[in-house]
């Protein structure tokens, strides 16, 4: 016997997800989005208004990038250069930055940093002391960073988006010099390697400072990603690994002089 058309559709019909009681006192309830999560209708207010944010957020992407591309392709090729903030002037590794930012403006490149303190400002008195230019990308974060004293005034640019900033990084260096740091800096380092690995950007020279530092995380990506097969064979071989500023801007220059310079996307 055929079931009656009603009894038909509610087997076909997925029950909703059962109101959850809130500590609101409100109820979840089914929602018109794609995915059958359940939600109260305070989470789904939120919801909505942020879609209508994000919307109008699109000009103000744009901005960035619209700016960022204007006022770093006018610096001419550069080098980016990134470290832990928290490193205080006065120590072995803000020396070390001091030193790299020197020997890369004495070969003519412009020094770009994030702009805040440690190793980002070690570097950029490096530029500046040896008559380079040097650049801050600032971001702007709920705990305020301030831009060094040693980014020209008329190179300071501040990022609301973290991709936008990350982005300029990239685009026109000739190449990446990597100091000692934490989560962000690591975040920029892999980033680095990923775009180079996937072909997203030109294989642009990838110098690690500071041997002490480093070596345990190369020894790492050679015996468990590389023995592990999560990497190619020569993919460590995209970071080079030294504790000689001057070394650091020949890597790049040969880079350069091999390749031609050139945005990298």
């Amino acid at each position: 016997m055929r079931p009656a058309p009603l009894a038909a559709a509610a087997s076909r019909t997925p029950m909703p997800h059962p109101p959850l009681p809130q500590p609101n006192g409100s109820q979840r309830t089914t929602t018109p989005f794609q995915a059958d999560r359940a939600m109260s209708p305070r989470e789904m207010a939120r919801w909505q208004n942020q879609r209508l944010k994000d919307t109008w957020r699109v000009f103000r992407i744009m901005s960035e990038f619209v700016e960022g591309f204007e006022r770093l392709g006018d610096v001419g090729p550069s080098v980016s250069v990134f470290g832990s903030a928290r490193t205080q002037p006065g120590t072995p590794y803000y020396d070390l930055g001091i030193a790299v930012g020197r020997a890369l403006a004495e070969k003519g490149y412009a020094v770009i940093t994030g702009g805040g303190p440690g190793i980002m400002q070690a570097a950029n008195q490096g530029a500046r002391e040896a008559g380079g230019v040097s650049v801050g990308l600032n971001i702007a974060l709920p705990h305020e960073q301030h831009v060094n004293p040693y980014v020209d005034p008329d190179h300071n640019l501040t990022f609301e988006f973290f991709f936008a900033r990350k982005t300029m990084f990239v685009k026109y260096a000739q190449g990446y010099v990597v100091l000692p740091g934490g989560f962000g800096t690591m975040d920029e380092l892999f980033e680095s390697l990923t775009l180079i690995q996937t072909r997203k950007a030109s294989r642009f020279p990838v110098v690690l400072m500071g041997t002490d530092y480093w070596s345990g995380l190369l020894d790492w990506i050679r015996s468990t990603l590389l023995e592990g097969g999560y990497i190619s064979p020569g993919d460590p071989d995209l970071i080079s690994l030294t504790d000689d500023p001057a070394e650091a801007a020949d890597i790049i220059d040969r880079y350069s002089a091999e390749v031609g310079i050139l945005p990298n996307f």
